[in-house]
C-alpha cells in the first residue's frame, strides 16, 4: 500500500465529508459513520472506506478472491521493540509486512509519508525477539512506533490508524522543525490509541 495513495484517500475522504456532509461506502455509496470499517484493496494498493453490511461480505479470509481484505480492528500495545537493527533513522514510524514477504517502513513528514524497504532478515530477528510481531497480518496491520521526545510507544495496529497518524503530522506541521503543534497532536493520537485498545 503506498503511503501517498492512502494519504490521498484520507484527504479525499475529509473533502468528501465537508462537501457532502457525510462520508460514503466505496462499494455501495451508503453513508458510513465517522468510525467505520476499511478494506485493503490489493489491486490498487490502498485502503477503502466500507459500510458495516458491505464489510460482512469480506469477513472471511479469501472472500472477494483476495482482492479486498477487511482491515482488522485490533490494537495491541507491545513491550519495547528494538527497531534499531531495522535500519530506520526516525523515531515515529510504522512497519508493514507484505504478503510477498517484504517489509516496508513509513514515517510521516510534512509532505506525506517517507518510505523505506526493511531487510527481511532484520524483521525476522525482531519477530524472534518479540514473538507477537509474527502475528501481524500482512498488508492490513503494522507495527507502529513512537520514540520521539522520550516516548516509548510500540503497537500492533490496523494500517488505517497509521495513515491517520500521517495525516495528523501533515496537518499540524509548521516550519522546518514542526512548530509547537505537531508533537502535542502526536501525543494526543497515541493517548487516543490507548483509550481505544
Amino acid at each position: 500500500m503506498t503511503a501517498e495513495g492512502a494519504l490521498a484517500r484520507v484527504i479525499r475522504s475529509a473533502a468528501d465529508r465537508t462537501a457532502a456532509g457525510t462520508e460514503v461506502c466505496d462499494l455501495c455509496a451508503a453513508p458510513v459513520a465517522e468510525e467505520h470499517p476499511h478494506l485493503y484493496d490489493s489491486g490498487q494498493d490502498e485502503v477503502r472506506c466500507v459500510c458495516g453490511p458491505c464489510s460482512v461480505l469480506f469477513a472471511e479470509r479469501g472472500a472477494g478472491d483476495g482482492h479486498f481484505r477487511l482491515v482488522p480492528r485490533r490494537r495491541v500495545r507491545l513491550p519495547r521493540v528494538d527497531t534499531g537493527p531495522l535500519g530506520v533513522p526516525v523515531g515515529l514510524v510504522f512497519f508493514v509486512p507484505r504478503a510477498d514477504g517484504t517489509v516496508t517502513a513509513q514515517g510521516p513528514s510534512p509532505a506525506g509519508a517517507m518510505r523505506w524497504e526493511v531487510d527481511a532478515d532484520a524483521w525476522r530477528r525482531a519477530a524472534e525477539a518479540c514473538p507477537q510481531l509474527a502475528s501481524v497480518e500482512p498488508d492490513v496491520e503494522a507495527l507502529l512506533v513512537n520514540t520521539v521526545h522520550g516516548q516509548e510507544h510500540h503497537w500492533i495496529v490496523p494500517v488505517d490508524d497509521c495513515f491517520r497518524m500521517v495525516a495528523v503530522v501533515r496537518r499540524e506541521w509548521r516550519g522546518l522543525s514542526g512548530g509547537g503543534r505537531v508533537w502535542p497532536a502526536v501525543e494526543r493520537f497515541f493517548a487516543d490509541l490507548t483509550e481505544r485498545s
